[in-house]
């Protein structure tokens, strides 16, 4: 039997060029997302890395790094998340909010499986857009990613797709929230299960009103922690369906997110009170600029023509999915007398 050698990691030298093509890209899109937060720099620096990939073109000189950046830094970056969630300081809110937000998740997951279905979407894209949609968008499929490998215009496509109606959110939930006179507590507990992106939370929180903002944090941050059970069982789902189809490098320890347990200690370091103050402001923004990097790095990697071959079905299922998480929110807190 014939032993095929593996391949060889690619060296520091040659991933140079791909790393600091996505460096420079995300400084730019790290500055303009903070001229424009409702935006924010993830998103533009996918979409700046589109357009670069799409226009430029750059050679296979770039791609070692680019693919580093958009697996390895994308890791590092979600461990390093990690470091500004306090476990104890959302755990009060968070059992508050426990029912609605599984609700939701549970929501979003069967919207996604089903219209779908229906749509005639591909598995990966919707586990992509359920996942971000349930939890916490561009952030949750950045976590997933490395573990259902899906094509990188197809995560170009779903991280778009959330930005979409997280804009939507920002602009329509607080006029519906007046409209239906919620209380402070009662749209921000919609807020912080039905938008998907922290900082779409925050401004849409914020704007209803300041105890509004303060609630739909905590929750939008409990809700974000649900990426860990999440990431595992995707693992474990991934790893069965290999053992499955008989595949001879089966191992479940080599599929398991590692990098979800690095995050999990890191926030206990938090938790546990080992990050000084001054601290943390720099390694949230350390954390910040490495997602932004890494999706700059997927946005490069992105051909624009798959994207578009793919017609309208992936937005339809993103708009489905997200008006299954509002409106079940909303149910369970009339339900329970919450809002």
């Amino acid at each position: 039997m014939t032993t095929v050698a593996a391949t060889p990691a690619p060296t520091l030298s040659a991933r140079l060029p791909g790393l600091g093509l996505a460096f420079v890209i995300a400084l730019v899109a790290l500055w303009l997302g903070h001229l424009a937060p409702l935006i924010g720099g993830p998103v533009i620096g996918i979409v700046f890395g589109i357009l670069v990939r799409n226009t430029v073109s750059p050679g296979a000189r770039f791609t070692p790094g680019i693919q580093f950046a958009g697996k390895q830094v994308l890791q590092w970056s979600i461990i390093a998340l990690g470091f500004g969630l306090s476990l104890d300081q959302v755990a009060k809110t968070g059992l508050e909010s426990l029912s609605v937000t599984l609700i939701t998740m549970s929501a979003a997951f069967v919207a996604a499986w089903g219209l779908g279905r229906v749509l005639g979407v591909h598995d990966q894209l919707k586990v992509l857009i359920g996942v971000g949609t349930a939890i916490c968008g561009g952030s949750a499929i950045a976590a997933v990613t490395p573990i259902i490998k899906p094509d990188e215009h197809d995560t170009a496509f779903a991280i778009s797709t959330i930005f979409l109606f997280n804009v939507v959110a920002v602009l329509l939930f607080p006029l519906l929230g007046h409209l239906m006179h919620l209380s402070d507590l009662g749209f921000g507990l919609w807020a912080g299960t039905a938008i998907n992106d922290t900082s779409s939370v925050v401004a849409a929180g914020y704007s209803y009103s300041h105890a509004a903002g303060d609630y739909a944090t905590i929750v939008k941050l409990t809700r974000a922690t649900l990426i860990i059970p999440v990431c595992i069982t995707l693992a474990v789902m991934v790893a069965l369906r290999e053992k499955k189809k008989g595949a001879a490098d089966f191992s479940l320890k080599r599929i398991f997110p590692w990098f979800i347990l690095w995050f999990l200690v890191a926030s206990a370091v938090r938790t546990a009170g080992l990050v000084p103050g001054a601290v943390q402001p720099l390694i949230h923004q350390l954390a910040e600029f490495l997602i932004i990097m890494a999706l700059t790095a997927i946005g490069l990697s992105a051909n624009l023509r798959r994207m578009i071959s793919s017609g309208p079905r992936p937005i339809l299922l993103g708009f489905g999915v997200w008006v299954a998480v509002a409106v079940s929110s909303l149910l369970v807190q009339l339900a329970i007398g919450q809002l």
